[in-house]
């Protein structure tokens, strides 16, 4: 993979990061629809039964409920091949249900990496591992 292909790949998931913090359903899945694989194979499990691109929508919509103020902050970037990677710091407010909880009004602010590989240009394959310990005490569902 060229020097050109490892950047514009950097770029399309920071650009994927900039859409899901405009918080715009419209913007989110259009830029999902332009830089994603419509069958993109998801490594994380996720508590939907949607697959590929759509399930993406999907969980980007509910943590868009829950947290309508939800922000990714890229700390690190990091490409070799056709894999790119991320160290993200995550924020946002709690003002719909998430994951079985009432609105609690709180920040929370937490961390992800994401990897993804790309095939001709567009994600075509995610893990992420997600600091969810550490939403669920901030949330006060675990106590600290």
């Amino acid at each position: 993979m060229s020097a050109t292909e490892v950047a514009r790949n950097k770029e399309t998931l920071r650009r994927f990061h900039d859409a899901v913090s405009t918080g715009d359903a419209e913007v989110i899945a259009r830029t999902i629809d332009e830089v994603v694989d419509p069958d993109v194979l998801i490594g994380t499990p996720l508590p939907i039964e949607a697959k590929g691109a759509q399930a993406l929508k999907e969980v980007f919509a509910v943590l868009h409920r829950a947290f309508p103020d939800l922000h990714i902050e890229i700390e690190d970037v990091i490409a070799e091949g056709d894999r790119v990677v991320t160290r993200n710091t995550v924020t946002g407010t709690h003002q719909g249900k998430y994951m079985g909880l009432a609105p609690t009004g709180k920040s929370i602010t937490y961390k992800e990496i994401l990897i993804a590989r790309f095939a001709d240009g567009r994600v075509a394959e995610t893990w992420a591992v997600v600091d969810v310990l550490a939403q669920m005490r901030q949330l006060g569902a675990i106590p600290s």
